[in-house]
């Protein structure tokens, strides 16, 4: 006995790695369909040993499936996720659309599992940003211990959390730094990314912050704690897979880095590795394909009266996509609908 799954945008990268976890986490499926635009119609995707050919997303009836990972940008999601969860199919949806809805849970499942069943309201659960599902992981856990007041963040975004057409940007802009009669100007990001970084993620507000800023402001709110104060910097770096993000945290009660480590080492989803040493902590490129969250660098901030600093590393396209989503379908399958 299992689920009827649909992976819809199974071409992209953020789809084709649902079906890789899918796969790897042996979640039981009884069927599976890939769904893509019609441009993509009959690309061949692997889930396990399996070849499967994407059929089209404009004429396919939700009816009979249990959960679709969507995994299209907002506009396909306004379009075809309210048809599939009319059809009675949970929608788990990686785009920002739905993640401010207050009849919708966003959810990371170590760190708010319970939300889930909130999802009946509209039958749809909303993934986060990538740079905060990350974040939220690590910051949880010490929360629960000593109460965070307030969180500085500035994140070291890899290109791919722009999408094919990122890494493709950076691909080419590093070959033709080596070959000066092909010029690659940037069309993905405002400015070339190849040996740059970019202070710039998604569009400005008036506030001066970028919505990309806002969302992590916005959804660890949602997700952690409404009275967590953040603030944010979000840079892209010219790294392919990997977000980084340096953390500065106060809290309401004294918390010893020792302790903190401690605790971080027992939370769910998270690794710490952090020796004081050359070498001793964790770089995007170590984190690539790997399901856990990295913390390094713990060390009290003697700036503050109760502050930590870390360093926190995890592969955007998993735990910041494609790991969270299927973490929350199997949630969902343990929690509510039970019939793996």
């Amino acid at each position: 006995m299992g689920y009827n799954i649909v992976v819809v945008g199974a071409t992209g990268n953020v789809g084709r790695e649902m079906l890789n976890i899918l796969a790897e986490r042996q979640f039981p499926v009884a069927k599976i369909t890939v769904l893509a635009s019609r441009k993509s119609l009959g690309t061949e995707v692997s889930f396990g040993d399996k070849t499967l050919k994407t059929e089209d997303l404009d004429t396919f009836d939700f009816t009979g499936s249990d959960i679709a990972l969507f995994a299209v940008g907002s506009d396909a999601t306004k379009q075809y996720a309210p048809k599939a969860a009319a059809a009675g199919c949970v929608v788990i949806d990686n785009s920002s659309l739905y993640r401010y809805d207050p009849d919708i849970p966003l959810i990371v499942p170590e760190v708010n599992p319970q939300a889930v069943h909130g999802y009946a309201k509209k039958n749809i659960i909303a993934n986060p940003n990538c740079s905060t599902a990350q974040m939220v992981v690590a910051l949880k856990p010490l929360h629960d211990r000593a109460k965070i007041k307030r969180v500085v963040v500035s994140t070291y975004q890899s290109v791919s959390g722009a999408g094919k057409g990122g890494i493709d940007e950076l691909w080419d802009q590093t070959k033709s730094i080596y070959n000066p009669t092909d010029d690659k100007p940037a069309r993905q990001f405002t400015k070339q990314i190849a040996f740059n970084v970019i202070p710039h993620i998604d569009k400005f507000l008036d506030s001066g912050d970028t919505k990309e800023e806002w969302k992590m402001v916005a959804e660890t709110k949602k997700i952690v704690d409404s009275s967590i104060k953040v603030t944010a910097t979000c840079v892209r770096v010219p790294v392919f897979v990997g977000h980084s993000e340096a953390l500065n945290i106060e809290f309401e009660d004294f918390l010893d880095e020792d302790e903190a480590r401690d605790i971080l080492r027992e939370a769910p989803g998270i690794m710490v590795i952090d020796k004081r040493e050359d070498g001793g902590y964790v770089t995007p490129i170590e984190c690539v394909g790997d399901f856990a969250t990295f913390i390094s660098r713990v060390r009290q901030d003697t700036t503050v009266e109760n502050g930590l600093n870390m360093w926190c590393v995890s592969d955007n396209l998993r735990k910041g996509a494609a790991l969270n989503a299927v973490q929350i379908a199997e949630l969902l399958g343990r929690e509510v609908l039970k019939k793996g």
